[in-house]
């Protein structure tokens, strides 16, 4: 016999772009269409979002828009209401870190976007919290769940590379300036004192990917830009751009291997894909992005030949063999809440908690320090 539990969720920050298309609509609302989670035990979780956030009229929107019942700009009078089971968190970053702390205390199970605080000192003091409260935690790590992503982790786990000997990471697009074209992201994310900064944004996810696929980060030296010193907002008007809006990283990696990633909101893109990876190993290389990964194993390897006084003879991208699917690859943002649902209500393995969220804080903290004194600065593992 099926039993059906509703989970009701406090959804914050659902009128952003992430947390409405990826958290709200492809995620909760997906589960919900599909008739819930089915945990396998004849538990089928059915979620109930609660839509938290500053603007009421926006929330009323999105509720009339997908036929939800309930909205709140009462984080506190939702926090205490004791069939709320679950607080997720899609905010700015410079609000997260004290919505976090509210909800823990309350004793809610705590699901959050990155980076989880504003420093490492808060990010790791929410993860001490958590702990001592007893909730369940865990924080997105989307991209681990991106189909090319997925299959280069298949060929780390198989053995394609042999030695890794470096990541070689490009991601970026161009953001508009919003003067002549409306700017694609929001105008706090070019505002440091808002939480704003490619950094901050990026490091975190570059953090978990290189920690879950290669190595934990040991040093980085990073330099930081603003390409675009003035911009202008949503209601038009100009602003100064206080924040990176480009930073190039290099990173260490723990077995010795060498990432180097440059993030750009200022570049123009000549790739296939908005995020590119090519890791070169001693039996064989891959180039990955979203959805696709491209390999090049030792014994189908070219002997290209330098000569600048000649045209390029060669086709380099066809000599690249396609990864193939091997399977079928759900939206990551859903697969992820999945995994913490079934954290929650059937007790399953969860590994990308608030300390995994606080490496990130930390990469970026240290990534800033680095560019700010020009120097290869180390990063220490990190305890609770």
């Amino acid at each position: 016999m099926t039993r059906e539990t509703t989970v009701r969720i406090a959804m914050n920050g659902v009128t952003g772009r992430m947390g409405y298309r990826q958290h709200l609509l492809r995620s909760i609302l997906a589960l919900r269409d599909q008739g819930g989670l089915d945990l396998g035990d004849g538990t089928v979780l059915r979620p109930e979002p609660i839509l938290l956030g500053r603007r009421e009229h926006a929330l009323r929107e999105i509720a009339e828009r997908h036929g939800l019942e309930h909205i709140s700009t009462d984080l506190d009078a939702v926090l205490a209401d004791p069939s709320v089971d679950i607080y997720f968190d899609a905010q700015v970053t410079a609000a997260r870190e004290e919505a976090i702390r509210k909800a823990i205390a309350a004793g809610k199970h705590v699901y959050t976007e990155k980076p989880t605080a504003t420093g490492l000192d808060g990010a790791l003091e929410l993860a001490r919290l958590a702990r001592e409260k007893g909730v369940r935690h865990g924080v997105v790590q989307d991209k681990l769940f991106l189909p090319g992503l997925l299959k280069l982790k298949r060929l780390v786990d198989g053995g394609f590379f042999g030695r890794i000997l470096s990541v070689r990471g490009e991601f970026g697009y161009w953001v508009f300036e919003g003067d002549w074209q409306d700017a694609q992201r929001p105008s706090w994310n070019y505002r440091a004192q808002d939480g704003g900064g490619i950094v901050v944004d990026m490091f975190p996810h570059w953090e978990y990917v290189l920690h879950e696929l290669f190595g934990r980060v040991t040093s980085v030296q990073a330099l930081t830009a603003t390409h675009i010193p003035r911009r202008w907002d949503e209601h038009g008007k100009p602003y100064d751009a206080t924040a990176d809006d480009a930073a190039y990283g290099v990173f260490e990696l723990d077995g010795g291997a060498i990432a180097q990633i440059n993030s750009s909101w200022a570049v123009r893109v000549h790739r296939d894909e908005l995020v590119e990876f090519q890791v070169d190993g001693t039996e064989g290389s891959a180039v990955a992005g979203l959805r696709n990964c491209r390999i090049q194993h030792r014994g189908t390897t070219p002997k290209p030949v330098w000569n600048p006084d000649i045209p390029a003879t060669e086709a380099f991208r066809e000599q690249w063999q396609e990864v193939p699917d091997n399977g079928e690859f759900d939206n990551g943002f859903k697969a992820q809440w999945e995994l913490f649902l079934r954290h929650v209500y059937a007790d399953a393995p969860y590994r990308w908690d608030l300390l995994a969220g606080a490496r990130g804080v930390q990469l970026a903290e240290l990534g800033l320090k680095s560019a700010a004194e020009g120097r290869r600065i180390a990063v220490p593992e990190i305890t609770l």
